[in-house]
């Protein structure tokens, strides 16, 4: 261990104000504390998100309190000092003393700090701001990470994400902060114990139908979402829903599924088998945090899964037919296109956005619906300015049961928005990476030398990082006639994604086979391309 490590790391363990974790620095090998010291979290998307583990690089007691103090400092300048803070929290390792610690940081620089009682979703923190008044909201959450992982998620008035250039701002206090153990703190007890009550009414005003005969089978992934789901799901009239008993409770441990995310292969498994036991209509997979909403149909081969793109189409239509004129819709640059020929279709406008709904709810005056291809959805931007899983549970299951009354699945809407509008197919490929400076290097080899044609199609490159504006990021789009590739690292994970579409005209539902057929030939072509990066 050199010498600089030596001090750095005697120094954290001395301002450390938690016991457990300066004896687990005390006891690490050199080159797992090189690890630990390399760099401390970053503010990422909308906050800090990192394995659960002592040290600057980790979640930890003393990175949230030195984090606090950070924000408190900033918002001081701002001149919000003693202003409204909610706290709120999942059951993540550690997410209960996060919680506490942040608010107690918070409290003793005399803010009015609402400390929500117990673990409870997302969605319901980012309604609290905005309910509340509140200048700032936290939640203590990794979403749907891995069980190692937490973070801690910031929220400004208003209930939107945090945003540059205020994250930035924000890090230049944190690093200004001294020792977490100099830090004071002053307890705080809980409150805002109506707060979930106050979502749950806003809830009815989403649901168009008088219609409740759908069966549905729901499963929480081992999250926070599926007791206030249920509870939102029955006060609506839905009564027959079949829970997936083994993944309801919340569970650090995410005992059943190897990465806790509706999105990742054989996650909804259990879900897929109760709906096909049960005989339901419906599927719905809440993450972890219940801020996403997946949901599966039932097919002529089995049940399967939409996709974020498939389930946003749906929404935006359904919203879009009671909406008021020249309402605004909004999805990322990595979401399908279908959205922006669908909006003027139906006489609303269309904004594509950066990846995040740090941007999305900011897309525009008169927004009504937001999504992103990750199972993101948010259907009420004027009560929860942020993605919200339940409310979007609640939503399909309006649109599921009307369909249904009218003789129709969701899978019958779909075919008619592909004959409408073209079929548009989407897949998505990672690669996950051990060394993130290989990243950089897959993404310096892209924009050196990216194709000139791809699945037989001349394609035009843009380089969304050498842009100026809103849209610019590090991501790479490569498009053609009716195909489109781009290419980004991923905000959370240690990934490079390869977003893909293929659209493909149809002329009548009777060529509609055909065209998904030509679609999923083109998208084959796509993917081969997106595993040789």
């Amino acid at each position: 261990m050199t010498s600089e490590l030596a001090e750095q790391v005697s120094a954290w363990i001395a301002g450390d104000p938690d016991p457990s974790t300066r004896e687990e620095l005390a006891e690490l090998p050199a080159d797992e504390l090189a690890d630990r010291f390399r760099a401390p979290l970053s503010f990422g998307t909308a906050g800090l998100r990192g394995e659960v583990r002592a040290g600057p690089n980790g979640m930890n007691v003393a990175v949230v309190v030195r984090t606090s103090a950070g924000i408190c400092a900033w918002l001081q300048k701002k001149c919000l000092g003693g202003s409204t803070v909610v706290i709120g929290r999942d059951a993540r390792h550690g997410s209960e003393t996060f919680a506490s610690a942040a608010a107690e940081t918070f409290a003793a620089q005399g803010f009015s700090v609402v400390l929500l009682p117990r673990p409870l979703p997302t969605p319901v923190l980012a309604f609290a701001v905005r309910a509340l008044g509140a200048d700032l909201g936290i939640q203590i959450t990794a979403s749907h990470n891995p069980a190692a992982d937490n973070g801690y998620k910031v929220y400004l008035r208003g209930g939107a994400q945090l945003i540059p250039p205020a994250d930035r701002e924000i890090e230049a206090e944190i690093a200004s902060i001294g020792p977490a153990v100099d830090v004071p703190l002053v307890v705080v007890g809980s409150g805002g114990s109506d707060v979930t009550a106050r979502y749950l009414d806003t809830l009815p005003a989403l649901v168009r139908s008088p219609h409740r005969a759908i069966r549905i089978a729901l499963t929480a992934l081992h999250g926070v979402g599926g007791e206030v789901a249920l509870t939102a799901l029955r006060g609506l009239g839905f009564r027959d829903i079949h829970i997936v008993d083994s993944q309801f409770e919340p569970d650090p441990e995410f005992p059943t599924v190897a990465f806790p995310n509706p999105e990742e292969p054989g996650a909804s498994d259990a879900l897929l088998g109760l709906a096909a036991e049960v005989d339901a209509d419906l599927a719905i997979a809440l993450d972890p945090d219940a801020d996403r909403c997946a949901i599966g149909v039932p097919t002529t081969s089995g049940w399967r899964m939409l996709s974020g793109d498939e389930t946003g189409a749906l929404l935006a239509d359904h919203i879009l037919a009671s909406a008021p004129p020249n309402s605004l819709v909004a999805n990322t640059i990595v979401s399908s296109q279908l959205l922006s020929a669908l909006a003027p279709a139906r006489g609303a406008r269309y904004a594509r956005t950066l990846t995040g709904f740090k941007w999305l709810v900011r897309a525009g005056e008169g927004l009504v619906y937001a999504y992103e291809e990750a199972i993101g959805h948010c259907v009420d931007p004027t009560t929860v300015n942020d993605k919200d899983g339940i409310s979007a549970a609640v939503v399909l299951a309006d649109l599921a049961a009307s369909s249904k009354a009218d003789g129709r699945t969701l899978l019958d809407l779909l075919d008619g928005l592909a004959v409408e509008f073209g079929v548009h197919a989407g897949a998505q490929v990672s690669k996950r990476v051990d060394n993130l400076d290989d990243i950089a290097s897959m993404m310096e080899t892209l924009r050196a030398s990216p194709p000139t044609e791809l699945a037989g199609r001349e394609v035009t490159v843009t380089d969304l990082l050498a842009r100026r504006g809103p849209l610019r990021t590090d991501a790479v789009e490569l498009a053609g006639d009716g195909i489109r590739i781009i290419v980004r690292p991923s905000g959370t994970e240690p990934k490079v994604k390869a977003y893909l579409e293929a659209v493909v005209p149809v002329a009548g539902r009777d060529a509609l086979p055909a065209a998904r057929e030509t679609a999923e030939s083109m998208l084959e072509d796509l993917r081969r391309f997106a595993r040789s990066l």
